[in-house]
């Protein structure tokens, strides 16, 4: 007998291209229908009868009551219901504030602020999370949320839009610098990027700006480029896939939502700078940036800097915060990471890739570091 084909709606309140491109790899892979009513919000196929619903339950309770009324297995690629007792799938936003708080301790920021605009469950976590990060390491972050402070103040949205970069100008005037920039959202990069402009703020020099979702359109046109967290929404979709598969067959749904990892930060100019004020320091930073996947030492980075091996070590935890080898160990572990999940490359040439002598000693960094083999993390995070 031929085997039923499972048929699966899509109900999606937001929508990112890279995530439907993981959920169609699987469907392909595994001979799903995917219904062509790709759900968007006021568009509700009621009365609809297939086998299951991969969700992304933003804005709009009429997609939720939807979902819900069907009664049929559910995965959710969003936290904004969490009484909804969904299974879900979703970006680790905890671990996106992390890479950034590196990203700017590395330059040799001191300063830094987080920015939103509206209360959203994904901002509040990435906000929490960066401003904890920094204060593990003894910085203070303030949190610059327009929607909390006192000249919030909503009217027509032509109006808000003014008072909100007029406040926003003011924040980052007084703001000591050279200041890094976590903004909730891409859109929000690109309002301090503007603001910056406006009020004669150089961009990285006085601020430097990271976005947290490497979404905005034709990015590298922009007279400054924005960096950006990839949140590996291929991944996510593709996950999200399998775990609803394993729903349709009746296999019990997981405890807790599953959290996955970001792919890396693409650096761009926005924040492509190095506060290090210590001339052989910035030199020996820059030239491990350049030369990770060499196999370089701490020696090769104190010659570079021309200093001494224990006046460098010395002098690179005071301004980085870290020794010289920890810091070469990050960066060669976070593009391991990255190429592990962003690529079909074979572990051997990740290793050569990343500066590590052979693939026995890159298998054994790795797995300290993260506890999983290399083949494990690939297999959890990537499709």
């Amino acid at each position: 007998m031929r085997k039923k084909q499972k048929q699966v709606l899509l109900v999606f309140g937001w929508y990112d291209h890279r995530l439907q491109r993981g959920i169609e790899q699987y469907a392909q892979e595994h001979g799903w229908h995917l219904s062509p009513h790709v759900t968007r919000e006021k568009v509700i196929p009621w009365g609809w009868n297939g086998d299951g619903i991969l969700a992304w339950l933003g804005a709009g309770d009429d997609l939720a009551e939807f979902v819900v009324r069907a009664k049929k297995p559910t995965v959710d690629f969003s936290f904004r219901r969490p009484r909804l007792k969904f299974p879900r799938v979703l970006i680790d936003h905890v671990q996106t504030a992390q890479l950034v708080a590196e990203h700017f301790l590395t330059r040799g920021l001191t300063n830094f602020a987080f920015y939103s605009d509206y209360d959203n469950w994904s901002f509040n976590e990435r906000g929490a999370a960066f401003v904890d990060a920094l204060r593990q390491v003894g910085h203070h972050c303030p949190w610059l949320a327009w929607h909390r402070s006192s000249d919030y103040q909503p009217s027509d949205r032509y109006q808000e839009w003014k008072h909100k970069r007029k406040w926003l100008a003011a924040e980052l005037k007084r703001a000591p610098k050279p200041l890094g920039v976590f903004a909730a959202a891409d859109w929000m990069a690109v309002d301090v990027m503007e603001t910056c402009d406006s009020a004669r703020l150089n961009v990285p020099e006085q601020v430097a700006i990271v976005g947290p979702e490497n979404s905005l359109l034709a990015v590298e046109n922009m007279r400054t480029p924005i960096s950006g967290v990839e949140p590996n929404l291929e991944a996510i979709g593709y996950q999200g896939a399998a775990l609803l598969d394993d729903l349709m067959d009746g296999k019990p749904a997981p405890k807790e939502p599953t959290r996955m990892p970001p792919s890396g930060l693409i650096v761009r100019k926005s924040s492509d700078l190095l506060a290090v004020t210590h001339p052989g320091i910035a030199r020996g930073l820059r030239f491990m940036w350049e030369h990770y996947h060499e196999p370089i030492s701490v020696t090769d980075l104190a010659k570079v800097a021309g200093m001494s091996l224990r006046g460098f070590q010395t002098l690179f935890l005071e301004h980085i915060g870290r020794s010289p080898g920890h810091e070469l160990h990050r960066v060669r572990m976070a593009r391991a990471k990255q190429l592990l999940t962003s690529s079909n490359r074979k572990t051997e040439a990740i290793a050569v890739a990343c500066g590590y002598p052979n693939i026995n000693s890159f298998w054994v960094s790795f797995r300290k570091a993260t506890c999983l083999t290399p083949a494990a993390y690939r297999k959890k995070f990537s499709h």
